[in-house]
């Protein structure tokens, strides 16, 4: 089965009663740490010249993009975080309020509405954003393809799910690189439909994907980071964690989440639980 390519909704149809969205980075490809130790971090200490703090920026930016609540937010909202606490911290960062201020308030963070948004601008912060983040997917381009892979389980898991939900990738990353890596896995055979980072927000993506007739209580999110729960608990869906450092076993017990899911027996109770296990693994 081929997901749909065209527009990120065009020609997608609601196929089984069930839904599953799941996430890309960090959560089905063990793709995120790489992605931050080698390309976002370091291109962000060289566009903003930030050698002389380089270890504290960096620590920096691994603790907002990896290991805190904040995990797995927007590129750009990470950036404007980062950059703005070693204005304060560290180094003069020339005109962040731009960066922070579009961040805050775009419907679109991508790589595109940002570009028409430095037309409009001129603005010299959202220039060298948007000139970083072409950096990033150049450099995450170049990765060694086989540092790229799912992590164990995922082939599996996924393949299951498919027999009783339809499947939506619901990503924050690059459409491209998302579409190259679960293709180069065999993956995208048990994709429906595939939403990164220029169909909107991952809320925005499910919200749509309801409208095709989905009960709410039929629709789980698959995730790694807070913005994967809170996606799901703004469209009362269900919400399984994959946990960091403890992704195999996370996935060894989506067919639990799977059962539940088909059987109409993913309780409260249930849920508050793996919410429970999900924030203090987080936090440890």
């Amino acid at each position: 089965m081929e997901y749909v390519e065209d527009g990120p909704f065009t020609g997608f149809q609601k196929k089984k009663d069930h839904l599953v969205c799941i996430d890309s980075d960090g959560c089905a490809m063990d793709t995120m740490d790489i992605k931050h130790f080698r390309c976002f971090g370091p291109c962000m200490v060289k566009e903003w010249a930030l050698e002389k703090r380089e270890r504290e920026v960096l620590d920096l930016w691994n603790k907002v993009n990896l290991y805190s609540m904040t995990r797995g937010t927007n590129r750009f909202k990470a950036l404007a975080l980062v950059l703005e606490t070693v204005d304060h911290l560290y180094l003069e960062i020339p005109k962040i309020s731009d960066l922070t201020a579009w961040a805050g308030e775009t419907d679109e963070l991508s790589n595109s509405a940002l570009e028409r948004q430095v037309r409009s601008s001129g603005s010299i912060c959202l220039k060298k954003a948007l000139h970083w983040s072409e950096t990033v997917n150049r450099e995450i381009k170049q990765l060694p393809k086989t540092d790229m892979l799912p992590f164990p389980g995922v082939r599996e898991g996924i393949a299951l799910i498919h027999q009783y939900a339809d499947i939506a990738i619901v990503s924050s990353a690059n459409q491209d690189a998302v579409k190259e890596e679960w293709g180069r896995h065999g993956l995208l055979e048990h994709v429906d439909i595939l939403l990164a980072q220029n169909a909107g927000s991952k809320s925005s993506c499910i919200r749509k994907l309801l409208e095709y007739g989905y009960k709410r209580e039929h629709v789980m999110m698959v995730g790694d980071a807070p913005g994967d729960r809170l996606a799901a608990e703004e469209n009362r869906i269900h919400f399984y964690p994959i946990l960091v450092a403890h992704e195999y076993e996370s996935w060894r017990g989506i067919a639990d989440a799977v059962k539940q899911l088909a059987e109409d027996d993913f309780t409260d109770l249930w849920q508050d639980q793996l919410t429970d296990e999900f924030e203090k693994n987080l936090q440890a």
